[in-house]
């Protein structure tokens, strides 16, 4: 159970480490003080039975818990101390209590207190205990002695937490009382000093971590010393420590208890043996041969770990450290974090190399040592080099930070690819926002320290053998990597070279200030993509101390962002997509700040890189300032701070002269594995370099320099300036006898002139001694070697001592490798001939390199460099060569002198099969992508286009017409193209082909007002909707009136219904054969993969364009051009027309396909039928009395053609104003759907007796009127009907297709019923006075010629003849309620006679357009009635236009006016004689609706929730855990409860069936969202409230107040009115009725 017992044992018996002895002692001790012990202890000291005074009820207890409490005799161990000084480890007393024998019996239970806390800590925190111990805090001598007692137990508390199985509860309930008691400072303050409170927690903690230790494997295996935590044991997988750690991290908040922390010596050596613990934790081990069976995870705990009880509490000291006077605590911290690291070397055995393939990404001794260093210098003027060690410690300090570096580089290589997934999470979260500034920055801090400090040649050399590349750093075209395969060679270099730019570009710890730490860290999170506030806030890495706000430095983050960035308010696209509000960086910040570096250093995505560069060369072409491809842009640094003036050495050091020497040469050469990112580096390294040279060197030292002061050296000194220009004749390589190199024969100057080598086999030292005669070869692990050396020696007594005894016997030449022999190469380059060359190598053309300042010697006067330039590599070396001019004449003179130099191309080089076969690859690859690029454009591009026609959801004018209506004059039949077999066609009877419709019931007609003013959401248990004046229940009421007074099978002949459920048939305009569309059904019944669509209900997507469908409307065989002969005029007078009319609608079997023949195109019209009947409900259909009538039939189905073209107008804003063609135009089914309907509605002849349409042309003998009266109930009077009913009865009942004469007969028939209603309804409007005199006036004008088309005397003659019933008589309260207060003038009655009549007249123009092709003209709103009118042929070819346009001369009456008027008038007083009342009720209708919208919604969304979260339900009256409201009628609604359950459906489902037909739009009250449902399906749509930043909460976790977006609530309107939820949202999902 407990390890440090054994764990100690352990390290003695290995006889090796006294200090570790002496630190378990050390807790031991810290853990008497508190009064802790465990029974295994008894090995080690004498135990004493519990003294009298102790309860003995708290021992047993405590016994069973934590084992028996021992007391501890010190003072022999206080001699023991004193007389082990170890080295120069000072021993220091953890406390001087530990004499004190009182401390010891600390849990001896003295008061009632002491005892209930120990029970509650036993029983796990029960909640009731805690709050009554709570409770109590007020009183400020029970919070003191609580607050002791909770310390004095703090280690119980430790152990019953580790045991306990509800570790999560526990820890909840353990925080919520020490937060109250810690938080205080006087408290904590007042606990330190008397409790040895930090004592306690330091000690307690460590010995929780004890309890999960294993050995560890860094480094040398089998003698290693070190101990680390488990990370797979549950302690860290479950977090369990994190109730005593925030506790820890709570404490060190306070000032005056952090400084005693960072007094007292001794509490920092246990706290640093603590850290130790997580110090190379986890290790991970590069699997080389088999992929491993089992990813482990443990990488979170260890990150968690390292994080929340290293990093955190390092935070919180640091936050202490921060002014001159600190500077003593820091000097502790480091001093003991150094000895921490100098025993984990030792405990290791690490002496210079580190074990190959392993890493680990926790180092936090190294991290702490880092960051105290940084503020020491940064904010305590602390001298850097009085807290550094010696130069050995310095270099081992620096190889694990580097080796995480290379590893980060070999991840991405995939090189740890057989590791699995797990190694790429943690390469990802080392960097990732939340870690990077306790992780990744420290490191490279570090490196910078280390290589401010150390040798440059060693550092270099180090990086480069590190990463693996040494072997390719050679100037032979081949070359063997021993340890490296060929293909991770370039990205390890590019990783190398790129490691190389961060570390000497970075400024984070080396001089920037807070603010401009900030601002970069903005830039480089918007360069790499637009961010919402809420995604910034989380990627800038926030200083994880936890008082020190959300950001360092006084600037806020508001007011960066607004310097940087431009906000984009949240648009959306047409196809639907919700876009949040989004920052995007400002053209100055491209223009001025972006920086890759800092993008590189942060991405966790390599793509995000890649993103950059794409929006820099964007914003580049965009704006002019660069055509081309641009390379990363060069940006001057932030000063370096005077402290690590030494980093800026690497750049002048010989080693890495060389190495860009060797690259240079070899880009040039084309040798393989070298990248365009590679070149980029290594100028990028060169201009650093000169901008970072030392002081102008004389020109005069430097000509004396000749090749003797050289002759063993690659560069005559390390100054970058000088070395630029220095000529390279001849390098000795070693490679490999196949090389093209060897055969070649070594000029005869060899010997004297300076050459160099670069080469990396690692050979015996015989050969190194040979050369050395003839020229130095030079070798980076050599060099390295060497200098490892020197610095050994220096810092050791004995200064001709050899190399340690280390592993270099591995670095001899490995048995394996080819036979390596030494060949001459000649050069004759300088590092600026290398870069010309370059430039005329990236330009393509001979001699393209001019100096700049042969033209304009002003450049070199006063040179204006800009701080950052823009462009690709030739601009970049044009850079650095006029910068390399202008830092010394004697490279100006040479670069002209190269210039002069008619320079020869590039010679071609020997290609030896094998680079041939690897270049022919590269070739191949190469053109195989850009064959890929070709062909992924032009796929982008034929797909767009077909977007544009095809899927064109939101914006149709631009469609490109469909096959149906684009088919040519001559043809005689329509063409109808199959999308799934490809064969154009017309349809047959054979074989139909049909159109992809998607049937929804829909009740969106039924929610249209006469009220202008909105409907709100109630949000007060004041407000209330009540739905009395939309138009279903308006219509629902006269259907009831008619039914109770009437026959029913008239009533269903006189209105329309589908105002709710009504069946919307809607199309993408795709056609194909129906047989094909079963076979593609049974496809998609056999496939598996599914999702969001049920193909059992017929639901599938359009093969072509995937818009949703669920049915087939069959396309009926015929022309298109027919309709042309229909539509000649023809001179026929009116009677006769009319009597031709009433003689097809009699002739049943007059429809040119006769059912009794079964076809196949007959049967899919049938089926297509029961189709349209099943998408609504029976509710929605049957309205008859007599269940299952045909009349119900009927009335469906000429109800279906009226909701369809209602819906049309309302799509097109409620009035045809607008003209041109229909908005769904291209893509209307209409006329299948007439066909379709009129085909069913023909097998249901009317009575010619009941046909409405002789009511209406003939006059009847009134003998025969009321007879049979009182049996059975009347017909509907014609007055009572409907007209535009009657419209689609009388068109539906014709044979198709229909002539365009016969139209316009019916559509003139009923023009004059329609005329007659709207003048009884004025009538019924206006006072008893209006009425009288209007009878008057008429009356004198009934004998005018044109007496039948004036609405004065037709309304006169109206009067009178209404008069002779009781409709008038009913005076009394209810007839105030329906005169209007206004005096009716002619202009005014003219009006609402247009008003009344317009709405049919734009059905039947619709209706016109539909059927017959005609296209609709556009005009002024205030002469629609005017223009549709003559467009129907309602008014006489002649007639002027000059007058005003008084309606009633549409007018032609079929009989004389006055009969028909009268016999019409006649059946009205009929019914009146018995129901006044209702019958004026009827005579009213309310003909002017206005369009459908959703409820409005407050501004504010906090309003809505909370007059909802609260709210009760109506059905259940509980409050819902999910409340949602309706956003159509307004209903509150449990979402998902079960309480409102009824047979098998929840209330949402029930609701959208209920109020929308199977259609329901729900918000989310807890969650600000709204939900779709449609029929079985549901999608979460997206919010329409935002916050300020045009960010959406969802769940509403972030807190923010959020605003109504309009536009988005516009949006959602608009796809409820169009019916395009299916089409435009994508992430539908069964919903199983039970939402």
């Amino acid at each position: 159970m407990f390890a440090s017992f054994s764990f100690f044992s352990y390290k003695n018996g290995l006889g090796e480490n006294a200090c570790a002895k002496k630190s378990h002692e050390k807790y031991l001790i810290a853990l008497k003080s508190s009064g802790l012990t465990y029974p295994e202890d008894k090995l080690v000291y004498g135990i004493q039975e519990p003294s009298a005074g102790t309860s003995t009820l708290a021992v047993q207890g405590f016994a069973g818990a934590t084992g028996t409490l021992g007391q501890l005799d010190s003072s022999d161990e206080e001699d023991q101390d004193g007389s082990q000084g170890l080295g120069k480890r000072k021993r220091v007393k953890l406390s001087s209590n530990t004499k004190d024998q009182s401390i010891m019996d600390v849990l001896k239970h003295k008061s009632f207190l002491e005892e209930l806390l120990f029970w509650t800590i036993k029983y796990e925190f029960p909640q009731k205990m805690v709050t009554f111990l709570l409770n109590m805090l007020p009183d400020q001598e029970y919070k003191v002695a609580f607050t002791k007692t909770f310390v004095q137990h703090y280690a119980f508390i430790m152990k019953t937490l580790k045991k306990s199985h509800e570790s999560d509860t526990m820890s909840n309930r353990i925080v919520h009382i020490s937060v109250q008691l810690f938080s205080n400072e006087e408290l904590a303050r007042q606990v330190t000093e008397e409790c040895q409170l930090l004592d306690i927690m330091v000690t307690v903690l460590l010995y929780m971590m004890e309890s999960c230790l294993i050995k560890s494997e860094l480094q040398d295996e089998e003698n290693s010393l070190h101990v680390v935590v488990n990370c797979g044991e549950a302690l860290l997988k479950n977090n369990t420590y994190w109730p005593l750690v925030s506790d820890f991290i709570n404490i060190l908040s306070h000032q005056s208890v952090a400084k005693r922390f960072l007094e007292d010596h001794g509490l920092l050596v246990t706290w640093m043996n603590f850290v130790s613990f997580f110090q190379g934790m986890n290790l991970n081990k590069r699997e080389l041969n088999e992929h491993v069976e089992f990813e482990s995870q443990t990488y979170y705990a260890a990150f968690a770990a390292e994080l929340e009880a290293c990093a955190q509490p390092m935070w919180g000291l640091l936050s202490h450290c921060k002014v001159r006077e600190t500077q003593e605590y820091t000097r502790n911290v480091v001093r003991y974090c150094l000895e921490a690291l100098q025993d984990w070397f030792d405990a290791i055995n690490f002496v210079d190399e580190p074990a190959p393939n392993q890493v680990t990404f926790h180092l936090p001794l190294h991290r702490y040592y880092a960051m105290f260093l940084s503020k020491a210098v940064k904010c305590q003027e602390l001298d850097l080099d009085s807290v550094l060690p010696d130069q050995e410690m310095l270099m081992k300090l620096m190889i694990h930070p580097l080796q995480i570096q290379a590893s980060l580089a070999e991840i991405h290589s995939n090189m740890w690819v057989r590791n699995g997934l797990q190694i790429k999470g943690q390469a990802m979260t080392y960097v990732q926002s939340h870690f990077c500034n306790s992780m990744i920055d420290p490191d490279i801090y570090l490196l910078q320290v280390c290589a401010s400090r150390l040798d440059p040649d060693y550092f270099i050399s180090s990086v480069f053998e590190r990463f693996k590349v040494v072997d390719l750093l050679t100037m032979a075209s081949q070359h063997q990597n021993t340890v490296l395969d060929a293909e991770h060679e370039r990205s390890m270099l590019e990783g190398a070279l790129t490691f190389l730019v961060i570390l000497l570009s970075l400024r984070l710890h080396l001089g920037m200030s807070d603010d401009e730490i900030l601002r970069a860290e903005m830039v480089a999170q918007l360069c790499m993509n637009d961010r919402t506030h809420s995604s910034l806030l989380d990627l800038i890495p926030e200083n994880p101390n936890p008082k020190s706000g959300i950001i360092p430095g006084s600037y806020s983050f508001e007011s960066v962002l607004s310097a940087v960035a431009d906000f984009k308010a949240p648009v959306f696209e047409p196809g639907g997509s919700m876009q949040q509000g989004m920052y995007t960086p400002k053209a100055e910040v491209w223009d001025q700040e972006f920086d890759p570096v800092m993008v590189i250093l942060r991405t966790v995505y390599r793509r995000d890189v890649q993103s950059a560069m794409d929006r820099y060369t964007a914003f580049l072409k965009q704006s002019g300032k660069f055509p081309g491809n641009p390379w990363p842009p060069y940006k001057k640094r932030t000063p370096l701070h005077p402290s690590y003036k030494g980093l800026m050495r690497l750049l002048h050091c010989k080693t890495l002269h060389i190495v860009l020497f060797t690259l240079l040469y070899k880009i040039l050469m084309d040798h393989q594995n070298l990248s365009e990112h590679v070149l980029c580096m290594v100028l990028y390294l060169i201009e650093l370099g000169l901008e970072n040279s030392a002081e102008e060197e004389s020109d005069e030292e430097a000509s004396v320099c000749g090749p003797e002061r050289c002759h063993d050296s690659w560069f005559p000194g390390s100054n970058l300036v000088s070395n630029m220009r220095h000529f390279i004749n001849y390098v000795r390589v070693r490679v490999p006898e196949t090389a093209p190199e060897v055969k070649r024969d070594s000029p005869a100057s060899t010997s004297s002139d300076s050459l160099g080598s670069l080469q990396s086999s690692r050979r015996p030292k015989v050969l190194q001694r040979e050369n050395s005669g003839t020229a130095q070869v030079f070798s980076l692990v050599a060099e390295r070697r060497k200098k490892f050396q020197e610095i050994i020696n220096r810092s050791s007594s004995e200064a001709n001592q050899v190399v340690r005894p280390k592993t270099s016997n591995k670095w001899s030449a490995p048995g394996s490798a080819p036979q390596l022999t030494t060949a001459i190469l000649e050069i004759k380059e300088s590092i600026l001939s290398l870069l010309i060359k370059l430039h005329h190598k990236l330009s393509g053309k001979q001699n393209s390199y001019y100096p700049a300042w042969l033209d304009d010697i002003e450049i070199l006067i006063q040179p204006e460099i800009p701080k950052y330039s823009h462009g690709d590599g030739i601009t970049a070396v044009e850079r650095i060569l006029l910068k390399a001019a202008l830092q010394s004449r004697m490279n100006k003179r040479i670069i002209e002198e190269i210039c002069r130099k008619v320079t020869p191309p590039v010679p071609p080089k020997k290609v030896t099969a094998a680079e041939k076969k690897t270049l022919d690859k590269e070739e191949r690859r190469q053109k195989a992508r850009e064959r890929q690029q070709k062909l992924l454009a032009e796929f982008a591009s034929r797909q767009k286009s077909f977007m544009e026609t095809a899927m064109d959801v939101d914006s149709p004018e631009n469609d490109i017409p469909m096959e149906i209506t684009a088919a040519e004059p001559q043809i005689s039949e329509a063409v109808y193209d199959c999308v799934i077999c490809g064969q154009s066609g017309p349809s047959s009877e054979d074989r139909p082909t049909g159109l992809v419709v998607l049937l929804q019931a829909s009740s969106v007609l039924g929610q249209c007002r006469d009220n202008i003013e909105p409907k709100k959401l109630p949000i007060t248990e004041e407000e209330q909707i009540y739905p009395w004046d939309t138009c279903a229940a308006v219509h629902d009421v006269r259907l009831s009136l008619l039914q109770r007074y009437f026959k029913d099978s008239s009533c269903l002949l006189a209105v329309s219904i589908g105002w709710e459920g009504g069946v919307y048939v809607q199309t993408c305009g795709h056609t194909l054969h129906i047989d094909c569309h079963k076979s593609y059904m049974e496809s998609l019944r056999n496939d598996q993969v599914l999702q969001g669509f049920s193909v059992d209900k017929g639901e599938f997507t359009c093969p072509l364009c995937r818009q949703f469908a669920n049915s087939v409307l069959p396309c009926y065989p015929g022309s298109n051009v027919e309709n042309n002969l229909w539509q000649r005029p023809s001179n026929k007078n009116i009677q006769d027309l009319i009597k031709e009319v009433e003689e097809l609608q009699g002739r049943p079997g007059a429809f040119p396909v006769s059912i009794s023949s079964e076809t196949n195109l007959s049967k899919e019209m049938e089926s297509v039928m029961k189709d349209i009947k099943n998408t609504t409900q029976k509710k929605y259909r049957d309205y008859s009395k007599t269940p299952g009538s045909p009349d119900n039939d009927f009335l469906f189905m000429y109800s279906v053609a009226r909701t369809n073209l209602e819906l049309e107008l309302i799509h097109r804003g409620g009035n045809l104003c607008s003209g041109g063609a229909s908005t769904a135009g291209k893509r209307s089914c209409l006329n299948q759907l007439f066909h379709v309907l009129a085909l069913h509605m023909r097998l249901y002849s009317i009575d010619s007796e009941y046909n409405p349409w002789r009511k209406l042309t003939q006059l009847v003998e009134e003998v025969n009127s009321q007879l049979g009266n009182e049996e059975q109930q009347p017909e509907v009077p014609i007055l009572y009907h409907d007209v535009t009913s009657l419209l689609l009865i009388q068109i539906l009942m014709m044979p198709q297709p229909l002539r365009k004469d016969h139209f316009t007969c019916i559509v003139k028939v009923l023009f004059t019923l329609l005329y007659t209603q709207a003048l009884v309804a004025l009538s019924v409007k206006c006072s008893e006075e209006d009425r009288s005199a209007w009878k008057h006036t008429g009356a004198l004008k009934k004998n005018t010629c044109d007496a039948e088309k004036s609405h004065e005397v037709l309304l006169s003659f109206v009067i009178s003849e209404l008069s002779k019933g009781k409709l008038y008589h009913e005076e009394g309260t209810q007839e105030c309620a329906m005169v209007s207060p206004i005096a009716w003038s002619s202009e005014s009655m003219e009006k609402y006679l247009q008003d009344f009549c317009l709405p049919f007249l734009r059905i039947t123009s619709l209706l016109q357009h539909h059927l017959f092709g005609e296209d609709l003209p556009s005009c002024q709103e205030e002469e629609e009635f005017s223009v549709l009118s003559s467009c129907l042929g309602l008014l006489p070819t002649f007639y002027q236009t000059e007058h005003p346009f008084i309606s009633a001369s549409c007018l032609d009456w079929p009989v004389p006016a006055f009969d028909i008027i009268s016999q019409w008038c006649f059946e009205i007083n009929g019914f009146t004689e018995r129901h006044a009342e209702q019958g004026k009720a009827l005579l009213i209708q309310e003909s002017r609706w206005k369009l459908p919208h959703l409820l409005q919604l407050p501004e504010n969304y906090n309003t809505i929730f909370q007059y909802y979260h609260r709210k009760t339900c109506s059905v259940c009256t509980k409050v819902p855990k999910d409340p949602a409201v309706c956003l159509v009628c307004g209903t509150f609604v449990c979402l998902k409860g079960l309480c409102c359950k009824q047979q098998s459906y929840c209330e949402c489902v029930l609701h959208s069936q209920n109020c929308g037909a199977g259609t329901g739009i729900f918000l989310l009250i807890n969650a600000s969202v709204i939900i779709i449902i449609r029929g079985h399906r549901f999608c979460l749509w997206g919010s329409v409230y935002l916050d300020a930043h045009g960010e959406e909460d969802r769940d509403l976790r972030r807190g923010k107040p959020l605003y109504i977006c309009k536009e988005r609530y516009k949006v959602l309107e608009q796809q409820w009115i169009s019916h395009t939820f299916d089409h435009i949202n994508k992430r539908w999902g069964p919903h199983y009725n039970g939402l």
